[in-house]
């Protein structure tokens, strides 16, 4: 097994998962009605569970501790898609990012469920099952509100356009992209983005939303390779802070 390809992923699996739990949890309080506010949270603790899971293989595979890696590192060490970093913005803007990467991340994770790296395999069918709830509740409210007022229809679209070109950062390649499709612990981006497309606009269908040609759309990279957006670093400092106070502490 190719350590530094199977690393190359998993860093990107947990960091994406951690920093969008993290965004995801600032929901708390100020959802647009209680039933949101709770479920924002619910899959908040899912992700940041998700990420713990992941974290951990890393450390099995010789990386730090999870909280160490998760809490001691600096912006340019992280390997988010830029998508998950960007700030909550209103709900419409939230509930598209989670319709969009929710949607990748299942499908990534069924495929998952048959890589070559065994334990990576039983962790991606474990949780394919949450991600499952997570995609069903994007749906639900996208459905809804996508065939409702015009205003409200209105928003999302703006939402929608926004958000693609970032979205599409999801499946920026690395250097390890060969050799993770060669030793089979996964498809590859490309196979991931065209059920991706294909997922999602099955559902988008089904409302007054138009979903934009993507050949069109310049995405945004970076991420994966340590460049992030203005916002991640001032997050990671607030993610850190009680840890930093005291790393040896028992929790």
């Amino acid at each position: 097994m190719n350590t530094d390809a199977l690393k190359d992923l998993l860093y990107r699996l947990a960091d994406d998962q951690l920093i969008l739990g993290h965004r995801n949890s600032e929901w708390n309080g100020l959802g647009p009605i209680l039933e949101e506010d709770i479920a924002f949270s619910s899959m908040a603790q899912d992700k940041l569970g998700h990420s713990l899971q992941l974290y951990g293989l890393l450390h099995q595979l010789g990386e730090a501790e999870p909280d160490t890696v998760a809490f001691t590192r600096n912006a340019p060490q992280f390997h988010c898609c830029q998508l998950v970093e960007l700030p909550i913005g209103d709900y419409a803007f939230s509930l598209i990012r989670h319709f969009l990467f929710d949607h990748a991340e299942l499908l990534r994770f069924e495929l998952l469920a048959t890589s070559s790296y065994e334990p990576l395999a039983q962790v991606a069918r474990k949780l394919k099952g949450e991600l499952k709830y997570h995609v069903l509740h994007a749906n639900t409210w996208v459905k809804q509100l996508g065939t409702s007022t015009e205003e409200a229809i209105g928003m999302l679209q703006k939402a929608l356009n926004d958000t693609l070109p970032y979205a599409l950062g999801i499946f920026e390649t690395t250097a390890q992209e060969a050799a993770i499709i060669a030793e089979g612990i996964f498809p590859g981006e490309d196979a991931l983005k065209a059920r991706w497309q294909e997922s999602i606009t099955k559902v988008l269908a089904q409302t007054s939303l138009e979903l934009p040609d993507l050949t069109t759309l310049t995405p945004v990279f970076g991420g994966r390779g340590g460049a992030h957006t203005e916002h991640l670093q001032p997050l990671l400092d607030e993610m850190a802070e009680v840890f930093r106070l005291d790393p040896t502490a028992d929790w």
